[in-house]
Parts: structure tokens; C-alpha cells; sequence
């Protein structure tokens, strides 16, 4: 389901599931599946970085899910604005470096632009201290991790 605020844009509905299914298979082994959902220009950021280009996210990503065993989201009612929409989610993440490869949750927020069927703009906004402060076992491995992480 979705909320649209003004006008609605036709290719709002299927742009947003093709972001959602993506995000629900996307792993190491399968980053060819990025430009079915997002334009060569993309601008990207989380709290631990920032890309621009379809390339770099790319690269971002492969860093991003070199040792994830599962990652899985638990997607709210999307809030939609003309061409950009707000969708509250929950990550359910195993991660080899992570407590010990158990299942962690974390609440974020992704904030999504669409350009010609394609998302333009794409921004994660969580706690990147509940993802890996609170879950590392020493602040090294905190440095380790987060050098993976964004690659």
C-alpha cells in the first residue's frame, strides 16, 4: 500500500515493488540486478557513505554484502509525493562479523526519487550505532567492519 500526496506519477507504483523485490534477493552474487531499479546517475547515501553513478554503487553494494549471510526488509506503507517517496523499513541482517552470524534488527528509512521509471536519488536513514556499535564485540572490529562495509 501506498499514501500519495499531489499529483501521482504513473510510474511511481512499479518502480517502488521493483525497489522492494530487489531489496529481498539483492546479494553479493546477484549486483547485476541494480539497473533494473536504478538510473546510470544515481546519487546514494547511508550513514556510512555516499556514491554517485550506477558504477560506484555497484562497488558500494559489493563491499556492502561481501559478508552478509541474509539480509531481508520488512517494508511499511510507502509515502509518495509526486516523484519521490518515503518507505519505512526494517532490516533483518545476518552478518558473518556481526554477533556472532544472529539475526539483528534495525529501523530505517529510505527516501527515493524517480526519474524516467528509475530511481535518481536513493537515501538510508538508521542508527548506524545500532547497527554496529551495539553489535560488534570490540572497536577494532567496528574499524574492520565498517572499512568492508563501504568498501
Amino acid at each position: 500500500m501506498k499514501i500519495e500526496v499531489g499529483c501521482p506519477n504513473p510510474a511511481m507504483p512499479a518502480t517502488l515493488e521493483a525497489f522492494r523485490v530487489l531489496f529481498n534477493q539483492l546479494d553479493k552474487g546477484n549486483l547485476h540486478k541494480l539497473p533494473a531499479v536504478y538510473s546510470e546517475d544515481i546519487q546514494f547515501q547511508d550513514p556510512l557513505g555516499a556514491v554517485e553513478g550506477l558504477d560506484a554503487l555497484t562497488h558500494y553494494f559489493a563491499g556492502a554484502y561481501s559478508n552478509v549471510i541474509s539480509c531481508q526488509f520488512v517494508f511499511e506503507d510507502a509515502l509518495v509525493q509526486d516523484s519521490s517517496a518515503t518507505i519505512p523499513w526494517v532490516m533483518h541482517l545476518r552478518h558473518k562479523r556481526i554477533r556472532n552470524d544472529r539475526e539483528i534488527q534495525v529501523a530505517g528509512i529510505s527516501h527515493v526519487a524517480v526519474k524516467g521509471g528509475k530511481i535518481c536519488y536513493h537515501r538510508d536513514y538508521f542508527d548506524a550505532g545500532q547497527l554496529l556499535y551495539e553489535n560488534l564485540p570490540v572497536i577494532g572490529g567496528v574499524i574492520r567492519w565498517v572499512k568492508g562495509y563501504a568498501g
